[in-house]
C-alpha cells in the first residue's frame, strides 16, 4: 500500500485556521477605517473581532476594542454579533446566514453598528 498517495483529513484545529485567514483576508476589503489593522482571535469555536478604536468614542486612547464576534450555527450558517460597549455584552445582529454573507455586512458596516 502506498501510504505517501493516502490524504489526510484536516484536523478541527486546521479547519479553524482557515475561517481565521479567511475572516483576515476579508477584513482587508473592509470600506470603514481601512488604515487599521484588525485581529481575528478564535474564542472556542467563535471567532472575535479587535480593532483600534480610530473614531475615539469607545476609547479615548485609541486602544483595541471589541468590534465583532462571528459564531458558527448549525448547517454552516452564522451569527454576527456587534459589541455594546456601555453595557459589555455581545448583540446579534445578522443570524442564519452563511459566513460570506456575514463578512460582507461586517466589512460594508453601512449602519456603524461594528467599526465605531
Amino acid at each position: 500500500m502506498n501510504t505517501a498517495a493516502r490524504s489526510v483529513a484536516p484536523t478541527s484545529a486546521q479547519v479553524l485556521d482557515l475561517v481565521v485567514r479567511r475572516v483576515e483576508r476579508a477584513l482587508k476589503e473592509r470600506v470603514r477605517y481601512r488604515y487599521v489593522k484588525p485581529l481575528v482571535l478564535r474564542e472556542g469555536e467563535s471567532y472575535r473581532i479587535q480593532s483600534p478604536c480610530c473614531s475615539r468614542k469607545v476609547d479615548p486612547s485609541g486602544g483595541l476594542i471589541d468590534i465583532a464576534l462571528l459564531v458558527p450555527h448549525a448547517g454552516g450558517h452564522w451569527c454576527l454579533c456587534s459589541r455594546d460597549h456601555a453595557n459589555s455584552t455581545w448583540v446579534a445582529q445578522h443570524q442564519n446566514e452563511p459566513l460570506d454573507v456575514m463578512l460582507d455586512l461586517l466589512c460594508v458596516d453601512s449602519e456603524h453598528q461594528f467599526w465605531v
